[in-house]
């Protein structure tokens, strides 16, 4: 159906940077963050994959932010990371490369930057693994 939000994420909120308030420095939490004010660092969650920020239209962060599931309506200047779900509602403002697996843009959000669909990374073998598969594989062609 058109105009389905099937997708949004809607979490609590455990952590609450009112308007007035900014924080000079990183910041690691895990649950949901709301964000009316000024963060100059980056945002990280606490390798909890349910982890959500929202950023308001007050909202402003200099800095990278590596959060799961992002919302965002304020200005932000820096790289975001989302591994689940991303928004930018119709204010939203982005100075920066956004890496994403899923995306949601509204009419007005803006995005100076590239956008960069997360794709899975396959790890090469090590040499070590490599000859263990390759004396496996002699095997079975010897065995036949």
């Amino acid at each position: 159906m058109w105009g389905s939000k099937k997708n949004k994420y809607k979490g609590p909120i455990t952590s609450l940077i009112g308007r007035g308030t900014k924080i000079v420095g990183d910041i690691d939490f895990s649950g949901g963050m709301h964000v009316d004010g000024e963060i100059y660092g980056n945002i990280t969650d606490s390798s909890d994959s349910e982890s959500s920020i929202t950023i308001s239209e007050f909202g402003h962060v200099v800095g990278e932010i590596h959060i799961p599931n992002v919302i965002i309506n304020g200005e932000i200047e820096g790289n975001i990371y989302s591994s689940n779900y991303l928004e930018l509602l119709s204010k939203a403002k982005i100075k920066g490369n956004i890496y994403y697996h899923t995306i949601e843009m509204a009419v007005g959000s803006e995005v100076n930057g590239s956008l960069e669909h997360e794709v899975v990374k396959i790890e090469p073998m090590s040499n070590a693994k490599l000859g263990q598969e390759e004396s496996i594989q002699q095997s079975l062609t010897q065995q036949l």
